[in-house]
């Protein structure tokens, strides 16, 4: 598929870089002119797989994450972000509401999160190898 515009991010997996993935994702939405909710729902979708990449994908350390932004003709946003970290053993358990396996402080709403906000939602993952995440979210057209 064809693509307008593009970017890709890689950094690790410290807490502190989840804003800056949100914050650099939304700066990149920007120039699709979305409106505050459709840049809050982003923002949302990402920090929630950013989030899940550092607490779950690394548990016992430091890895890398990459992110990867593409606008595509319809004024949709594409976004990816991999990590090569643990994976995840039973994907469709992990994709219901509430499950987590990140102790009690975590809701186990990430993927329905990003489900929700985003037009559409994939995740893949492989124990030992990772896993990615791909949202798409098709911007109204502002005159």
């Amino acid at each position: 598929m064809k693509f307008e515009n593009y970017m890709i991010l890689e950094f690790p997996s410290k807490s502190a870089n989840e804003s800056f993935a949100r914050s650099a994702v939304a700066c990149f939405a920007a120039q699709m002119d979305p409106t505050l909710e459709e840049l809050g729902d982003i923002r949302t979708a990402v920090s929630e797989a950013v989030t899940n990449c550092i607490v779950h994908a690394y548990p016992d350390g430091l890895g890398m994450i990459t992110l990867r932004c593409r606008i595509l003709k319809g004024n949709v946003l594409d976004i990816v972000i991999k990590d090569k970290g643990v994976g995840i053993e039973n994907l469709e358990q992990a994709r219901k509401p509430m499950f987590t396996t990140g102790g009690s402080e975590r809701s186990g709403m990430g993927f329905t999160i990003m489900e929700s906000f985003m037009s559409s939602f994939t995740v893949v993952s492989t124990p030992g190898k990772g896993t990615s995440v791909h949202m798409r979210r098709k911007l109204q057209r502002r005159k």
